[in-house]
């Protein structure tokens, strides 16, 4: 009963809108005719296949309609109070760890995969009321959730088992542990009415953060621009479904992550460009700013009642970092071994805005910021993101990553007809393991923008998996929703090399979901602790700075013959390293201000969230304009990273430390040996045993900072070792 395991990951994570019609899609590229695509192949086959191995290969039924939505949610609570009762009654003189702990995760396991298919509903139904029922029902769910923690009935049970001293080890004694600490943090100790109250308030924190999370997600941004306003954007903006809206003039939003990067990096207008950075930076600001003020307030009091000084103390023990300070330092310790690249990157781009603007004395406004980056890249790099998008087709990109992956991990996709879809265009894959043929789960591939749909990149999980009791598997399914380009009349989707990244980096997620494998649910991959889990993701995005990785798959959509030149692969990183220490600052920024938040010993509700996030980031990253309110948006901190974003950059230096032992390699990033090693003790061990442990069995030596510190192009900093 890992607390991530199933409070968390029922959290709603960052929502907007994305405003495209699936409709516009349906171009010369969206779809393959029958002709020149050979049928899919059947699902029922890969699942005859599977019973072979004894492993079962089962997807959903996705809900639509409220009532059904409503209906599983309660179905699911109801089936799992039913079979929690059995545990509770049983004879306390006789428990053992199958009947308690063992039990008890099983148990709750269907409903926590019910709760992540209504999450993903939430952020991906084309129909409103559908998404708003998807919404209620996880209200619902979570305040359950809550209380199963609390149920004396059933922490009576597992106390008995726990009173008898079991001399555990392995995976089993790892859930043992997890189990009883988290009964320590849910305030079972506590006197009853002590602990209601707990209980009470955690409920309330649950409804803010849905509630945050929802402001979000409904957030819009239009921004108009004539013509005029218009130039330096992209054609891929301008051109793209629902942008342009005459002649002579255009809407851009804001809220729609790619199209305000595009604005931001593009516009030669530095008012368009302000106006632009204004809209996004206060998205939500008047709904969520009190939200966020007593989600805070909330959380400290939490921590204090169960015995933390801190909310970042209570949410960091369960972690790698174990408490707020050790997260602090790492954090502060980057802040200064990067502030000397920082403030020379700074002086670069004001150079560059003065020598634009002919004023010598030019101050570098934070809208300027990635326009200047770019210009940096384009002029001193030669590196111009938008020429490249012709060597990252959409098709050709994902077919080439799925080649890559098959290769280092042992692996095979086929895709698959689906049985049913949650959207139009959504993809099905089965993936099997190359050598043996043994099914190894599913995933699903909603990948361009649409009204109403989740506007980020994100793997949602739908089912983590399971060995039973008798042996038998339950294969997991996951789902990749992206929000790329769209293709037009005349172009397919055509990605940025940024795109690729970000691609490679979220079939991450997917396969650690797949290649799992754990006894017990509570094990599975992304309940590994959290400020690891990005960690096996960051480290494959690597691979697209590698030029042998690149030619596998990276050609000119015009002409196959031509893959992008090796001078401008090396561009590119040197433009990365031009720029790493704004990038990382940012980032630091981010954790920084998380930490300072969750931190304080205040507990009313009228915390000043807007003065100590802006007064943060002024300290570590570009100063904000005083009239913006970036934590409104920031729904990071309403999805289960509140008092974790440090986490990010704790994990990169871990993906930074593995990489290295591909980098090492003569075969380098398409070494197979290293990739099955990876595969066995990073991404099949998921959770069944501390991150640490699952990092040096793959390391085959201690965790260093040197690699990420080489990595960003910054001197080692003294104390590196975190």
């Amino acid at each position: 009963m890992n607390e991530s395991t199933f409070q968390l990951r029922m959290k709603s994570i960052t929502r907007s809108l994305a405003l495209l019609s699936f409709a516009a899609l349906l171009g010369q590229f969206a779809v393959v005719s029958a002709a020149d695509h050979p049928p899919l192949k059947r699902l029922e086959d890969i699942q005859k296949t599977a019973e072979k191995f004894h492993v079962h290969v089962a997807p959903p039924h996705f809900e639509s309609k409220p009532e059904e939505i409503q209906a599983a949610g309660d179905k699911a609570i109801k089936d799992t109070e039913d079979a929690l009762l059995k545990i509770a009654q049983q004879d306390r003189s006789k428990v053992s760890f199958e009947s308690t702990i063992a039990a008890y995760d099983r148990t709750v396991a269907p409903a926590r995969a019910v709760g992540e298919r209504i999450n993903l509903l939430q952020e991906t139904l084309p129909d409103k009321a559908g998404r708003e029922a998807a919404v209620a029902a996880l209200v619902k769910l979570q305040a359950w959730a809550i209380s199963l923690e609390y149920r004396d009935d059933i922490y009576q049970v597992v106390k008995a088992y726990a009173d008898t001293h079991p001399k555990l080890s392995g995976e089993q004694k790892l859930l043992f542990d997890e189990t009883m600490r988290t009964y320590r943090r849910a305030g079972l100790n506590l006197p009853k009415e002590k602990r209601d109250e707990v209980e009470q308030l955690r409920k309330k924190l649950s409804e803010l953060t849905t509630q945050f999370s929802e402001h979000v997600n409904q957030a819009r941004g239009p921004l108009d621009l004539t013509a005029a306003q218009a130039e330096g954007l992209p054609e891929s903006l301008l051109t793209s479904p629902g942008v342009k809206q005459d002649d002579s003039h255009y809407r851009v939003m804001i809220n729609v992550t790619w199209q305000y990067q595009a604005v931001a990096e593009h516009a030669k207008d530095p008012e368009v460009r302000r106006q632009a950075y204004l809209i996004r930076n206060n998205l939500a600001r008047e709904d969520n700013v009190p939200v966020m003020q007593q989600i805070v307030a909330l959380r400290t009091d939490i921590a204090h009642r169960l015995g933390y000084a801190t909310w970042a103390d209570y949410q960091i023990e369960p972690r790698m970092a174990k408490n707020g300070k050790t997260a602090r330092d790492f954090e502060e310790q980057l802040v200064a071994g990067l502030q000397k690249k920082f403030d020379a990157e700074l002086e670069e781009l004001r150079k560059l805005k003065a020598a634009e603007t002919g004023k010598a004395d030019a101050k570098l406004e934070a809208w300027d910021v990635s326009y200047y980056q770019d210009k940096l890249k384009r002029e001193r790099y030669s590196v111009d993101a938008e020429q490249l998008r012709v060597y990252f087709p959409y098709q050709a990109t994902l077919e080439g990553m799925f080649r890559i992956y098959e290769k280092i991990f042992g692996l095979t996709f086929t895709e698959v007809q689906p049985p049913e879809v949650w959207a139009p265009g959504v993809r099905l894959y089965a993936v099997q393991d190359a050598e043996k043929g043994e099914p190894m789960g599913l995933f699903y591939l909603d990948m361009f923008p649409r009204e109403g749909k989740y506007n980020h990149f994100a793997c949602f999980g739908i089912f983590d998996g399971e060995t039973k009791a008798d042996g038998t598997e339950i294969a997991p399914i996951a789902s990749l929703v992206c929000n790329f380009p769209p293709p037009s009349a005349d172009k397919p989707s055509l990605l940025k090399h940024d795109d690729v990244q970000t691609l490679f980096h979220e079939f991450g997620h997917v396969m650690h979901m797949i290649l799992g494998r754990s006894k017990y649910p509570g094990h599975a991959s992304f309940n590994v602790e959290q400020d690891f889990v990005e960690a096996p993701s960051q480290m494959l995005e690597n691979w697209v700075w590698d030029k042998a990785v690149l030619d596998t798959f990276a050609h000119d959509y015009r002409d196959p013959s031509k893959t992008v030149p090796a001078e401008i692969i090396d561009a590119l990183k040197r433009a990365r390293e031009a720029t790493a220490g704004l990038f990382y600052r940012r980032q630091l920024a981010f954790g920084v201000l998380d930490l300072e938040l969750h931190s304080l010993a205040q507990t009313r509700g009228d915390v000043d969230v807007v003065g100590i996030t802006n007064r943060e980031l002024a300290r570590v990253t570009v100063p904000p304009d005083k009239n913006t309110a970036f934590i409104a948006y920031f729904g990071h901190l309403a999805g289960g990273y509140d008092a974790g974003y440090y986490g990010y950059l704790w994990s990169l230096a871990i993906a930074q430390d593995m990489a290295s032992v591909f980098r090492a390699s003569p075969n380098g990033f398409l070494d197979e040996k290293i990739g099955r090693r990876l595969r066995k003790e990073i991404y099949s061990a998921a959770a069944s045993r501390e991150a640490k442990d699952s990092v040096e069995a793959f390391l085959g030596r201690k965790e260093s900072l040197e690699p990420f510190l080489e990595f960003v192009g910054a001197a080692e900093p003294k104390n590196s070792q975190k």
